[in-house]
């Protein structure tokens, strides 16, 4: 290298001394020319031939300097090691940061002590990336060492959502997204994305499954609908999917957004009116292969007990239930032996012979066992019986990472769960492959792709039995199989709980694979291209067999059916993109779609009874039974569409978009199967403004507006809640009836007649026309940040099934007859509590209301049949009030209403004051769903090692059905039964809240309802990074123990029945589990 510059240097000295001499000889000769004329032409001839040997000259100098520049520029671009550590502000190594070159796919992660290590070429420039952090571009410089300290990036404004068809950072968002990483969550465990996306996205309603299957329905932004589907579109790496969100392993996912504004939605056009969840999973990032095994187990107990009656206070409640008639006195109920002070024992025979507790246990109405059993100190407890902790595991094994030019993801997961309900149980294989490679300068390919395997057959004991089962039942019979009625009451409604799970069989699995491959290239005028493809097939096996050995089952050598049905759905997605800037202050970004999809369904059932000679083989072998059906049903249903998007900012302070998509689809009818969804959008970043930058105080501020049209063509069958794709249709129904021939002999005869439905070759989407408007804004030097959004919908030609008179010849027909507006209030708040020393503390709060309105329906009358009113919300109550509970003293008042009126009754309020109930005394009372929720989130890490966080949900001002309240059982009644222990009114305990024990129907028929609001500890987890030094040695990452606890507490202050989301046993959950990376 040096003896290169020293020659450089010598030649360029020769050179300059060389271009000296050539002047003064050219001056020379001059001088001569102007003495002697002869020598003119000589003259010229030398200087022409003087300037052509400099030209040349310098020539050969300026390209053998060129080529010396050259060889050093190669030499400063031959790739060199470079290393560093990456640290945050606070000087703590940072792990996981992403190191990548430049315009290459030459990329690093840092170690679990922030150190890296990449070789470079030395006029390179490297990027440094970390979740929560801004994204630093540094020049090497021929360094060889490179340190960086990342800033926080609380603002998120350089974090990436999903804007549909493709992203965005946040800070060029006009619509209303909400985002959350699934990584902040990973020391809570979430068992699916329900669990990822509760409470953490303002504007996300999630339901409560407490099945070992868990999840829950997700609603956006209020019920727009009143009997098409409400649930989200779901869209899985940019392509729509169709299966079930258990399906996608919790581990795999990187940030799932919500896009919730009609701009953000209109791309998706008739599928988006009920909003869009948009999931992305995780890439290889590192170029070494970084290796993840998550591995966790807990189980699950009854978050909180409703217990029947124990024995003693069975016989206690028993004698009440029998008091309650009030025909007979109340001590002859009393055991004969504590009989209260004044009354004898011949008083409480009352002229009866026997033995006095044989006689008491008879108008107690136990049964011959019960007795028994009662005098033999023999008990079940069904409700331990029954209730257990179910064992859960979730294992998921990952490797991901970067080589040349391929980057790779891919993991195996199992999970298994147990019910806290004996018998319960859901187990699930997952796998996952992402694949993505350069096959050349101008092409790139892809692959998504996840395959799961569910298993749903499990058969648990049947809890809802625990007020049928009285405590001095059998379980069992004499020989040890269970006893079909435990009290042997026929006439009861109580069953064993166990019997079919323990005589029945059944296999329910799931094999589902869906994927995406897609194919990128670079056309001319910088211009981009991709074809997606998105098969998914589902095969569904439900098996069902009901044991003659089951005594519960009556049908002769028992019953099997056997339903196969397959899913086949595609989707074709060709993509051209356009991003350009000019000036360094416009930008456009030009989306255009051309879409086509298909969806098919195949379903196929057998089924026998009467198995000969037996059903040990079940539905195994179905053909041995002697009474054969056969059943099968084929869907299909096609759509397509196209869409255009631009997008528009001036100096990254202005931005509009605008988009339009027209969809077709096969459902609708003739007259209407295509639609046109337009939407627009602004944002103004305020903050950027030279105005507002002396406010210190106010460090960002975006304002943003959008209004736009969406579709819903989810059209379910209000009978079976399945898609009916030939809704829009007049359908023939074909049946059988039974003839005698000529000869006498029986036999079956086709029918073929037109359907009971009618068609409609007008029916349409139901269309959702919103405005939105918001504001994004960080304050006091980002400690505080957050957004605000406030919406307005109207949804109209709302897709009903209204009864027609039946002169037409049908019963009903679907139509385009409603309309339902909502507007609601989004708040979203995030603080920086503690950012100093050994303690971080961060905050954040969701806020939701939504108000919805009923403006139209098919008629302009009201439809209480099916409780919807116009100018009421969907969810409102319309029911008589109860005012209290009839007491001793107003008998004379409450039979002016009926004389079947007891004291304990209810009492209903006489809104006309004619004591007669009829609608007309019927009153809004309240509403089904919340009338807000928040959800509160705080979040810890304590001496770098410890993570500790908690969050709270709550639903409130909402209403729940509550007829346990009336303490009213039926035709069986109460001296047939047990109850759960709640209270009731007595003369002696005249509470004004609960009926009496076999209480009247006051006169009419009715419903009561209790407030179900409540405050809910949703998660509790800590966790424990190991030290670096110690794992360090046997070669692992990263390692991190964490515990958690879900649903671990309920405040409801007005609710004292089962959880009040649920009207059931309710699971709480503790996990112990380890995180290591390799």
């Amino acid at each position: 290298m040096k003896k290169r510059i020293t020659l450089l240097i010598v030649f360029l000295l020769t050179s300059s001394l060389a271009s000296v001499a050539r002047q003064g000889s050219l001056k020379h000769a001059q001088e001569r020319s102007q003495e002697r004329f002869q020598g003119r032409i000589q003259g010229r001839y030398l200087k022409h031939s003087q300037e052509r040997f400099q030209e040349r000259s310098q020539e050969r100098s300026q390209e053998r300097l060129e080529q010396r520049i050259q060889e050093s520029s190669q030499v400063r671009s031959q790739d060199r090691p470079v290393k560093g550590v990456v640290k945050d502000k606070d000087g703590i190594p940072l792990p996981g940061v992403s190191i990548t070159l430049k315009n290459s796919k030459n990329g690093v992660s840092t170690g679990q002590n922030g150190d890296y290590v990449i070789s470079v070429p030395g006029n390179g420039v490297l990027i440094f990336s970390a979740v929560g952090f801004t994204t630093q571009e540094v020049p090497v410089n021929n360094r060889i060492q490179i340190d960086v300290t990342l800033v926080d990036d609380i603002k998120g404004l350089s974090e990436v959502v999903v804007i549909g068809y493709g992203t965005a950072q946040k800070k060029d968002v006009t619509g209303s997204i909400s985002s959350v990483k699934a990584t902040q969550l990973e020391n809570e465990n979430p068992q699916s994305v329900s669990d990822i996306l509760r409470g953490n996205i303002a504007g996300l309603s999630v339901s409560l499954n407490t099945s070992a299957k868990g999840g829950g329905d997700l609603l956006v932004r209020g019920k727009t609908t009143l009997s098409a589907g409400t649930s989200p579109l779901i869209v899985l790496d940019g392509v729509i999917y169709n299966g079930q969100l258990s399906d996608i392993n919790p581990n795999d996912i990187e940030s799932v957004d919500v896009l919730k504004d009609a701009s953000s939605l209109a791309v998706f056009g008739a599928k988006a009116a009920t909003g869009v969840v948009a999931i992305t999973t995780k890439k290889g990032r590192s170029d070494k292969p970084a290796i993840t095994f998550n591995t966790n187990f807990g189980f699950a107990s009854l978050a909180q007990d409703m217990r029947p009656y124990d024995p003693q206070g069975f016989l206690n409640w028993r004698a009440d239930v029998m008091r309650s008639g009030g025909s007979t006195a109340p001590y002859l109920y009393n055991d004969p032996r504590n009989l209260p002070e004044g009354v004898t024992i011949t008083q409480w025979l009352n002229n009866q012979n026997g033995d006095p507790v044989d006689l008491w246990l008879n108008r107690l109405g136990l049964t011959a066992n019960e007795k028994a059993n009662y005098l033999a100190g023999k008990t079940v407890n069904w409700y331990d019986e029954i209730f257990r902790k179910g064992i859960r595991q979730d294992h998921t094994l990952s490797m991901g990472g970067k080589k040349d030019e391929l980057t790779y993801y891919m993991s195996i997961g199992y999970q298994d769960n147990e019910n806290l309900i004996k018998g319960g149980k859901f187990s699930t294989f997952r796998s996952r492959i992402n694949l993505e490679g350069q096959a050349a300068k101008f092409l790139t390919v892809g692959l998504n792709l996840q395959y799961a395997d569910r298993n749903e057959g499990a058969i648990e004991a049947d809890w809802a039995q625990l007020i049928n089962l009285s405590p001095y039942g059998d379980m069992y019979n004499a020989d040890g199989t269970l006893r079909r009625i435990p009290t042997d009451d026929n006439g009861l409604n109580a069953r064993n709980p166990f019997l079919n799970m323990t005589y029945n069989d059944r296999f329910d699995r799931q094999n589902t694979l869906f994927a995406s491959l897609f194919a990128r290239t670079q056309l001319p005028f910088g211009i981009t291209y991709q074809l997606n493809f998105s098969p998914g097939i589902d095969m569904y096996r439900t098996f069902n067999h009901s044991s003659s050995k089951n005594p519960n089952v009556t049908t002769p050598g028992g019953s099997v059916t056997r339903a196969n049905e397959v899913r086949y759905n595609w989707q074709v997605d060709n993509l051209l993109k356009w991003n350009k800037t000019f000036n360094g202050i416009h930008n456009l970004d030009v989306t255009l779609l051309a879409n086509a999809e298909k969806y098919q369904t195949w379903w196929t059932q057998a089924g026998n009874e009467g198995f000969i000679p037996g059903d040990v083989l079940g539905y195994h072998n179905v053909a041995s039974g002697i009474k054969p059906t056969v059943n099968s049903e084929d869907k299909v249903y096609t759509g397509d569409a196209l869409m255009a998007r631009l997008g528009y900012s001036f100096m990254q302070r202005y931005n509009l978009t605008l988009s339009v998509r027209r969809d077709g689809y096969s459902v609708f009818g003739i007259n209407s199967k295509r639609a046109n969804f337009p939407a627009a959008a602004i944002a103004w970043t305020f903050t950027e403004e030279s105005f507002l930058k002396p406010v210190t105080w106010l460090n960002y501020g975006k304002l943003r507006f959008s209004y736009g049209i969406n579709g819903n063509r989810d059209l379910r069958n209000p009978d079976n809640g399945t898609v009916d794709p030939y809704a829009a249709l007049t359908q023939l129904t074909v049946g059988k009836y039974q003839t005698v021939n000529g000869s006498g002999a029986a036999s079956e005869v086709n029918t073929v007649v037109i359907g009971t439905r009618m068609g409609n070759p007008d029916l349409r989407w139901e269309q959702t026309a919103s405005f939105n408007m918001g504001l994004d804004f960080s304050i006091l030097n980002s400690t505080i940040s957050g957004s605000v959004d406030v919406y307005n919908k109207k949804t109209t030609d709302l897709l009903v099934r209204p009864t027609i008179p039946n002169v037409s010849g049908y019963l009903n027909v679907y139509s385009n007859l409603a309309r339902v507006d909502n507007r609601g209030l989004e708040l979203n708040l995030n603080s920086r509590n503690i950012q100093q020393g050994n303690i971080t503390w961060n905050t954040s709060l969701n806020f939701f209301l939504n108000r919805n309105k009923i403006v139209k329906l098919a008629t302009p009358a009201d439809d209480p049949g099916n409780g919807w009113f116009i100018g009421r919300d969907i969810d409102v109550i319309w029911e008589y009030k109860v005012l209290g509970v009839w007491q001793e003293n107003e008998t004379e008042e409450a039979n002016k209403f009926n004389k079947g009126i007891k004291p304990g009754d209810f009492k209903l309020e006489d809104v006309d004051g004619n004591y007669v109930y009829n609608d007309s005394d019927k009153q809004f009372l309240g509403y089904t769903n919340p009338r807000f929720t928040w959800a509160l989130r705080n979040e810890f890490n304590i001496y770098k090692s410890f993570d500790f966080s908690f969050q709270l949900l709550s639903n409130w001002g909402q209403y729940k059905r509550f007829d346990q309240a009336k303490n009213q059982p039926g035709s069986v009644g109460f001296a047939r039964q047990t109850s759960y222990v709640i209270p009731y009114w007595t003369a002696e305990n005249p509470i004004n809240d609960y009926a009496r024990l076999n209480s009247g129907l006051s006169g009419t028929s009715f419903g009561t309802y209790r407030k179900n609001s409540f405050i809910r500890l949703n998660t509790v987890a800590l966790a424990y990074t190991l030290p670096a030094s110690w794992i360090s040695k046997i070669n692992i990452k990263g390692a991190k123990l964490y515990m958690n606890v879900n649903n671990a507490a309920v405040y409801a202050p007005d609710w004292n029945y089962w959880d009040p989301q649920n009207d059931g046993p309710t699971p709480k959950y503790y996990t112990l589990g380890l995180n290591v990376s390799l």
